[in-house]
């Protein structure tokens, strides 16, 4: 049973790049807005972003906003949403501003503009840093401290189950709340006429990644158990250089893996196999500087070619190494490796959803009352194949479309939300299960068999079972979310992008160059829809 209601003008899940900058736009307009998050408001994927936010400003000769577009719809392999680009990346210099207005300090050259770093798939050096290579740090502190300035309401410690039902008389369904769980497994509600999920993304669906233990994919199984439609889901981005830790224990979230920033290669380091060999000459005009798919599947060849297990960074021609990356310098010597005079071990790992709940540019979903913004949505910014440094842009951009949206669309009447009694039951694997059949068969390198195998490896741990605590939920998001990832990747019998088949190497621009819609069916099963993806409501 309930133990407690609240209500609010939106509610936004999530707490980080995206969530609080939705949330102090729209307290700004006069809304009533309460964050939900199931950790401290710091703890998610924004802290973690170590390169930078990519975004022309005018002050780099020859970088122009076109060329930014050029480069991502390049990176994006043919899937870019090319208006939704154009709209996304026109909006970073405004948005960077606000985000400085609100105290966030970025690294400044001597003439006082902000310093510029480079990274794969970027022509020219176009992404702006903080800390060196902890801008996703300062960012989330930055908008932490204005929340709390604000006197924002910051609900932590409380996982979002499911959406709150309504019915506003002319048979549409519309979204009119979230129902939570707190630590200690109270069930409340928290009615809103406006929803916003800003959860991140589901890099923990992989015994291996980048991602904080948050990243468990809740926010799109909500929206699709809510009836919203995702798509791009096969598309996955593995980072190419997660630092290599044999047989070590890493802190910070189960499967999570040092990031060793894109922007060491930007400054020069190059990879090398066993033999000292860099073999990213000739597989790419780019080399190291190629988009993060090609890199990460030269790697994952390289590999597979030597018996290796990992392969070597080398950044020892980087003058002052420590003090430009310092997050990754103190990972690497926490791990005994010491970056400015040997080369860093790497590996590929899961970093970054660039799929997921569709939406128009304004954050809507096709459930009325029901928006997303960040890693969790799906604008068509990325494509199959997201372009370094964009993501934190994006969740700047959007988020603050998301709260003038909001302000516009709460003023109509509201719908008389449905009774809410108790957690629901959900379809849920538990997770090691779904994690080692995901690495093995959802991994860089795909084919027909090894995706079967992971969905029926899943398919056999599945059960039903009460969402009662946070692990439950979780469980059951990234049951349902490996359903629908590996649903997609099978329907894509081609290689683009961060989606790579063995079995069908070729990229097939004839009949599969069209976004894929995954919706459940009535028994709650994720099916991939047919023909092209269609529109947000």
């Amino acid at each position: 049973m309930t133990s407690w209601e609240a209500g609010a003008d939106l509610v936004v899940v999530g707490s980080g790049v995206a969530g609080l900058t939705a949330a102090l736009d729209a307290a700004g307009l006069g809304l009533r807005v309460v964050v939900v998050t199931k950790d401290a408001p710091d703890a998610g994927s924004t802290r973690w972003a170590q390169g930078g936010i990519a975004v022309v400003l005018g002050d780099v000769p020859g970088d122009s906003v076109a060329a930014h577009v050029d480069d991502t719809v390049t990176a994006g392999a043919g899937l870019c949403d090319e208006a939704a680009v154009a709209a996304i990346l026109a909006g970073g210099p405004a948005a960077v501003a606000r985000l400085r207005a609100r105290g966030a300090a970025f690294d400044l050259a001597a003439d006082g503009a902000p310093e510029r770093t480079r990274e794969g798939g970027h022509r020219a050096f176009r992404v702006v840093r903080a800390g060196g290579d902890a801008t996703g740090a300062e960012v989330e502190r930055a908008l932490v401290a204005a929340a709390r300035d604000r006197g924002l309401a910051l609900l932590t410690g409380h996982v979002a189950v499911d959406a709150v039902r309504a019915d506003d008389g002319s048979g549409r369904v519309s979204v009119a709340g979230v129902t939570l769980l707190d630590d200690a497994g109270r069930f409340g509600v928290l009615r809103a006429p406006a929803v916003l999920l800003a959860t991140g993304g589901l890099g923990q669906l992989f015994a291996s990644t980048t991602n904080p233990a948050t990243a468990t994919g809740d926010g799109v199984a909500l929206a699709m158990r809510a009836g919203a439609t995702a798509a791009d889901l096969e598309f996955v981005q593995f980072h190419p250089t997660v630092l290599y830790l044999s047989g070590q224990h890493v802190p910070g979230g189960q499967g999570q893996r040092p990031l060793v920033t894109e922007a060491v290669r930007g400054e020069g380091g190059v990879l090398r196999d066993r033999t000292g060999a860099r073999f990213l000459l000739g597989a790419h005009p780019l080399a190291e500087l190629a988009p993060r798919d090609v890199v990460a599947a030269a790697i994952t060849r390289r590999l597979a070619e030597t018996g290796a297990d990992c392969v070597w960074l080398d950044a020892t021609g980087i003058d002052g190494f420590a003090a430009r990356f310092p997050t990754v310098t103190a990972a690497c010597r926490a791990a005994g490796v010491d970056p400015a005079r040997e080369p860093i071990p790497v590996t590929p790992a899961a970093h970054y959803a660039c799929g997921g709940v569709v939406t128009d540019l304004d954050g809507r979903t096709a459930v009325h009352g029901l928006y997303a913004a960040g890693e969790v949505a799906r604008t068509g910014l990325h494509g199959a194949n997201r372009l370094a440094s964009n993501s934190l842009l994006e969740g700047l951009v959007v988020g603050a479309r998301v709260a003038r949206a909001v302000a516009a669309d709460v003023t109509v009447a509201r719908p008389v939300p449905t009774p809410v009694a108790s957690p629901p039951v959900l379809a849920v694997a538990d997770r090691h299960v779904v994690q080692r059949a995901m690495t093995a068969g959802a991994g860089i390198g795909r084919s027909a068999a090894g995706l079967a195998a992971a969905s029926d490896a899943v398919e056999a741990a599945t059960g039903p079972a009460a969402a009662r605590d946070r692990l439950a939920v979780e469980d059951a998001a990234l049951t349902l979310l490996a359903a629908a990832v590996l649903a997609a990747a099978g329907t894509r019998t081609e290689s683009r992008g961060c989606h790579v088949r063995t079995d069908h190497p070729d990229r097939d621009d004839a009949w599969q160059r069209a976004s894929l819609a995954v919706a459940l069916d009535e028994a709650g099963r994720p099916v991939v829809a047919a023909g092209a993806l269609a529109g947000a409501a």
